[in-house]
């Protein structure tokens, strides 16, 4: 059986973002949603107005592939480099009010929970959903690709 580990993560975040926008109530931008930045490191909020499904969806699987993850180290991962004219670039952390948030609603929805003290796991529910959206995209993907069906 397929899992999120065997299909492109640009693919996985897509689809996911679909599902969670049109089939999960919980998940829903926050009134600040459309003003505000991802991190200090960036200029200009998101352009794509769906923008905060695909942060949840990339949260999901960040957790199911690197969990129990807390998060600081989410913060990391979002970070980027900030721009400080003249001066060395510098790494910065991404916005903990976007990762709060978003994990708020994805365990309102049941698909992360806490570990204590650890940071957070994806529920069985969060990782049958994975795992089926992993098996319609790699049966999708070895119709154009046949090479694929041998993983």
């Amino acid at each position: 059986m397929p899992t999120p580990y065997d299909v492109p993560p640009s693919v996985l975040i897509e689809r996911l973002a679909r599902h969670l926008k049109e089939e999960v109530d919980e998940i829903n931008p926050p009134s600040w949603a459309p003003f505000v930045k991802t991190g200090i490191h960036t200029q200009r909020p998101p352009r794509n107005p769906d923008w905060w499904f695909t942060r949840c969806s990339s949260i999901l699987r960040k957790i199911y592939v690197k969990g129990p993850i807390g998060i600081e180290k989410l913060r990391s991962e979002y970070g980027g480099r900030i721009d400080r004219g003249a001066k060395p670039e510098h790494a910065r952390k991404g916005s903990g009010a976007i990762v709060r948030k978003s994990l708020q609603q994805l365990q309102a929805a049941g698909l992360v929970k806490p570990l204590r003290n650890e940071g957070r796991v994806v529920t069985s529910e969060g990782r049958q959903l994975l795992d089926r959206l992993a098996t319609e995209i790699k049966k999708e993907l070895e119709k154009t690709q046949p090479e694929l069906k041998k993983y």
